[in-house]
């Protein structure tokens, strides 16, 4: 029997703080796709991403690695959506990790999966994240109709103590910037502007308590 779809969130690790610390910029922003490609480490391959710029993002874990593996031996399309950044004191020198959301499905249906995907990724970025391992009548429901959705959420990762959520939507200045980057200057130059004045604004501070 065909594999149709399959969806799950699933955690990725960054492989330093460097490039941890990369996820904090506005080349990560939840909502995001990433692409997933695959890597021989230790004798297992291991799922890797990639953000829409091509630079390194992260890796799979042992589980989402193993599956992701197996839709690709299928030769299942695959997307990733960011959903989550945290950083967590441990383990010690600290780590950078966050969620993805994570689709797999055949190519006959990826017009329909890919508009689907695309009001997940809608909803993932107001802080919204749907349930989406779906059902056999889920899917059904999702290749019928175009504007279907679960009505079902799932929690944000359990934070626990030593861990700070990062990033969970898109801000108001990500929100800007990608309108810049789809082609909208005058958001784009707003967004710039913000981002300045909330920088001056940190420092007048900072002065301020020096002075």
């Amino acid at each position: 029997m065909e594999q149709v779809y399959e969806g799950f969130y699933a955690r990725f690790e960054t492989d330093s703080k460097a490039q941890g610390s990369m996820l904090m910029g506005p080349d990560h922003i939840v909502g995001d796709d990433y692409e997933v490609y695959f890597k021989t480490e230790d004798g297992r391959v291991v799922a890797f991403l990639r953000n829409k710029f091509g630079a390194e993002s992260g890796f799979f874990d042992v589980d989402a690695s193993r599956k992701l593996q197996l839709a690709n031996a299928r030769e299942q399309k695959i997307r990733a959506v960011l959903s989550y950044v945290a950083y967590s004191d441990e383990p010690d020198p600290g780590l950078y990790w966050g969620q993805m959301a994570v689709f797999c499905y055949s190519p006959r249906y990826a017009e329909e999966i890919d508009a689907f995907i695309g009001r997940v990724a809608e909803k993932i970025g107001d802080g919204i994240r749907p349930a989406i391992n779906l059902g056999t009548q889920a899917v059904g429901k999702l290749l019928e109709d175009p504007t279907w959705m679960p009505t079902e959420t799932m929690p944000l990762p359990q934070k626990e103590v030593g861990t700070a959520v990062l990033k969970d939507h898109r801000t108001m200045s990500e929100k800007m910037i990608e309108q810049g980057r789809a082609g909208n200057k005058g958001c784009y130059a707003v967004s710039i502007a913000f981002l300045v004045i909330v920088v001056l604004a940190i420092a007048y501070f900072v002065f301020g308590l020096l002075a």
